[in-house]
């Protein structure tokens, strides 16, 4: 049994063509959609940390 060369779709995992990502435009739509959702998440952690440090430096130079 041989299987042709193929890849399978990053959000249902259905078997694609090489030349493609994704299966259909839902699935293109849902990935662009979590890609979104995760740089906001890292954004906000990213302000969370610097308002943290900085907070810490305050109260380490008003001492």
């Amino acid at each position: 049994m041989v299987v042709e060369a193929h890849r399978h779709c990053a959000i249902c995992g259905k078997p694609i063509p090489l030349s493609e990502s994704f299966c259909s435009d839902q699935c293109q739509e849902a990935f662009q959609l979590k890609q979104k959702q995760v740089a906001k998440q890292r954004k906000i952690l990213l302000a969370l940390v610097a308002i943290f440090v900085i907070i810490y430096f305050a109260f380490m130079f008003l001492k």
